[in-house]
């Protein structure tokens, strides 16, 4: 199937790559077809991604694995909230945040409040907001990372 994007062109996408959202998803709850795109340039997958629209060739959300981070992240989430992507396990749950980009990157936030929970097996994709309190939603991950850097010796 060729998608049209608006950031990355018309791309060749296989329909093994497409995600259901049922409810979609915040803000665009009118979507429901999704592909997780990133640099194949790049050895190693890359931290940030990007959230695509199958449907809308404008909407492509930054999204970061939130352990490149957050290594402690442990989203509380009711069981009955994930039964219609399928059933989770270690091999099949992917977590995804969104980002805020701002035009100061010493600003950049991750929405640790609201992940993309993705079954893999099923291709079935939910957002949720977390029971976790201390949780925020626009973490500042710019000075998470330099602190992780810190933190392994490599500034």
């Amino acid at each position: 199937m060729l998608i049209k994007t608006k950031y990355f062109g018309d791309i060749d996408l296989n329909d093994d790559k497409i995600i259901t959202f049922e409810q979609g998803i915040m803000g665009f709850e009118e979507y429901k077809r999704y592909t997780i795109l990133f640099d194949m340039e790049e050895e190693d997958k890359p931290a940030i991604s990007w959230l695509q629209s199958v449907e809308e060739q404008g909407l492509a959300l930054p999204v970061i694995n939130p352990f490149h981070v957050k290594p402690d992240y442990n989203p509380i989430v009711e069981d009955e909230i994930l039964k219609p992507i399928g059933e989770i396990n270690e091999q099949n749950l992917v977590i995804l945040l969104s980002l805020t980009v701002p035009s100061d990157i010493e600003k950049l936030s991750a929405n640790l409040k609201a992940p993309f929970i993705i079954n893999s097996d099923t291709r079935k994709g939910c957002q949720i907001i977390v029971e976790n309190q201390d949780y925020e939603v626009k973490y500042n991950i710019y000075k998470a990372v330099k602190q992780l850097k810190e933190e392994k010796g490599e500034n």
